[in-house]
């Protein structure tokens, strides 16, 4: 059995300048999973960067309220929703809210850096 409490996990500013905590990913703990599970925050009044991954990616947004920007699409988000982005789209979430937009990040296959690009 592996359960890993949120405050145990490494807090780190990610390429697209969100606040992350990978809380599950098959390098950790030799886990046997083909995606990894991650924990963001981005503050009141900020946007992440600009990028693109290869591989797809749920947003579960848990807190807050933004605009999700996927290649030319925008909508706004609040919590309850789920947000698929498909490999290889232009992405960026903003907070517009005034608390923390909290939300996981889910990535198939497992998040790496090399499949990141920051535009």
């Amino acid at each position: 059995m592996f359960i890993i409490d949120l405050k145990q996990c490494e807090e780190f500013i990610a390429g697209d300048n969100s606040v992350l905590r990978e809380l599950l990913h098959p390098d950790k703990a030799d886990l046997k999973l083909g995606y990894s599970l991650a924990h963001a925050v981005i503050k009141p009044g900020i946007t992440s960067l600009p990028h693109k991954l290869d591989a797809s990616e749920v947003y579960y947004i848990l807190q807050g309220e933004g605009l999700m920007h996927i290649d030319d699409a925008e909508a706004k988000i609040f919590p309850g929703q789920a947000v698929y982005i498909p490999p290889k789209a232009k992405q960026f979430i903003q907070n517009t809210g005034e608390t923390d937009l909290i939300f996981l990040c889910i990535v198939d296959p497992a998040w790496r850096v090399e499949y990141e690009e920051i535009l």
